[in-house]
């Protein structure tokens, strides 16, 4: 499926090209990047290596293809972005397709993150409509001191070139999240895939292709890291890096200078059980929140603060509905499916045999064969344990007891993460005083944590990233005010 039909065009034998100035590419380096089947642990897809010349090149024509794309009118952009969601969603399975066979991704999810993506980006163009077409007219005798002499029309118009690098778990959504706000606003944009993930990510900027955006204004630049990553984040032709990812964004955001930033780096999202919490709910999101996509989200539940009174309680609900869990290939649509590579589950392992050695309680066997690790539910897990503070990515859920609320806010505060947070009560007064109290990007009252829906505000805090995400944030952020003022030759008023 992937590779054919109306994607037969990027493939070249068996690599995949490159995509740049309008034409599909091979590269001059001669050299490819393997992506290995996370599933078979087997060479599955080829891409190219790009050459830093390359990334020079794209650049060129993104700032060129800039200039004539912010004349076009916004209405014209906004019917492009309708255009290419249709076809996207038109061809959802072949893109699906290579979700699973990249980053182990269950069938019927893999579907969903297209169709998701389209739903996204038409959504984008419709925002996009509104907040562009406004701008704001200021006077200048509001201000102590003035009269009303000076006209202040403030506009937004685009920043130029956006650098766009999207995450291997959601590498088709997290890229049009960051490629349609740009575009409405009337900026190019490159687009660095991650390696476990890129040809999904070719497949889809091939829908921008077939629904005839001008050339140089999407490129889709795919290589090692090591050569071309910081040439590219770096490189002067750059106006705005939107990052999703780990640690490789602290570096980032160190080296971008004054470019502005839009990045979301992890968390180590904390749940937070009250003693009057539905058990039964808490349980079924935990298990949602923990586990779907073998807890490769950012806005997993990754640990479980629980009252102790109730604690014995919810852990034999959790465990249950863990052991009902199906572990298997993403082909079969199971529950839990290979983590991304084999170096995530060393990880992974080291996190678990660290709690192991520490006195965790095992409410599973701890199982692992190659890149599967079955899902497990650690209990009385203490501070020291380096499951207490480090994201996993994997479907490994550590459960803390506390004794007081505070205790729970201290724990989600003391984190380096910050992303998102969750609290369990019937409560809801109760809800918004510790909701307030816990220094994270955003808390969720009786459900698990969620980026979704795609328009809300999406942020962390602390070494969970800078600037906010959504649909409506991201085309604020990948804009900037431009103000233009009318000095009249004598004070002008309404009629009066």
């Amino acid at each position: 499926m992937a590779g054919s039909g109306i994607f037969e065009e990027i493939l070249d034998k068996d690599v995949y090209k490159y995509y740049a100035d309008g034409e599909w590419r091979i590269s001059a380096s001669g050299k490819s990047v393997t992506i290995i089947n996370p599933s078979t642990r087997q060479p599955q897809y080829k891409v190219q290596a790009c050459t830093q010349e390359e990334v020079n090149k794209a650049l060129e024509s993104a700032k060129a293809a800039q200039k004539l794309w912010a004349k076009v009118p916004l209405w014209k952009r906004a019917e492009a972005l309708h255009k290419v969601a249709a076809i996207l969603k038109q061809h959802k399975d072949p893109i699906a397709h290579c979700l699973v066979k990249e980053i182990a991704k269950p069938s019927k999810d893999a579907v969903t993150e297209v169709v998701r993506s389209g739903d996204l980006i038409s959504y984008c163009a419709e925002e996009g409509v509104r907040i562009l077409s406004e701008g704001k007219l200021l006077v200048s005798d509001s201000f102590p001191g003035n009269d009303r002499n000076k006209l202040c029309l403030a506009s937004k118009i685009p920043l130029g070139v956006v650098l766009a690098i999207p995450p291997f778990n959601y590498p088709v959504n997290l890229a049009v999240s960051k490629i349609a706000p740009a575009l409405v606003a009337g900026n190019s944009v490159v687009l660095k895939p991650p390696t476990q993930g890129a040809v999904a990510g070719l497949h889809m900027v091939h829908c921008f292709h077939l629904a005839g955006f001008p050339k140089g204004l999407i490129s889709c630049i795919t290589g090692k890291g090591s050569e071309i990553g910081d040439f590219l984040t770096m490189h002067p032709g750059v106006n705005c890096i939107s990052f999703t990812g780990g640690d490789t964004g602290i570096a980032i955001s160190k080296k971008a200078g004054m470019v502005p930033l839009q990045m979301e780096l992890g968390g180590k999202d904390a749940c937070i059980v009250l003693e009057d919490a539905d058990l039964d709910l808490v349980a079924s999101n935990i298990i949602k929140g923990g586990f779907s996509y073998s807890g490769q989200r950012c806005t997993a539940v990754k640990v479980v603060l629980v009252m102790e009174s109730v604690a014995d309680a919810l852990v034999e609900k959790v465990v249950a509905k863990v052991n009902k869990l199906k572990v298997g290939a993403p082909e079969d649509d199971c529950d839990i499916t290979a983590v991304v590579s084999e170096s995530s589950a060393k990880f992974i392992e080291g996190l678990v045999m660290d709690a192991k050695e520490k006195g965790a309680t095992f409410c599973q066997e701890y199982k692992r064969e190659g890149n599967l690790i079955w899902p497990l539910l650690l209990d009385h897990v203490r501070p020291d344990m380096r499951i207490a503070w480090e994201e996993p990515f994997g479907p490994v859920l550590p459960v803390i007891r506390i004794n007081s609320v505070e205790e729970g806010i201290h724990h989600c505060n003391a984190s380096n993460f910050a992303l998102q947070g969750c609290i369990f009560t019937k409560d809801i007064n109760k809800a918004i005083m510790i909701s307030d109290a816990m220094e994270t990007g955003t808390v969720q009252i009786n459900s698990a944590p969620a980026r979704g829906p795609d328009h809300f505000p999406f942020q962390g805090l602390r070494d969970s990233g800078i600037g906010s995400q959504g649909i409506t944030n991201s085309i604020n952020m990948m804009t900037k005010v431009k103000s233009t003022v009318i000095n009249l030759p004598a004070p002008s008023y309404t009629m009066g």
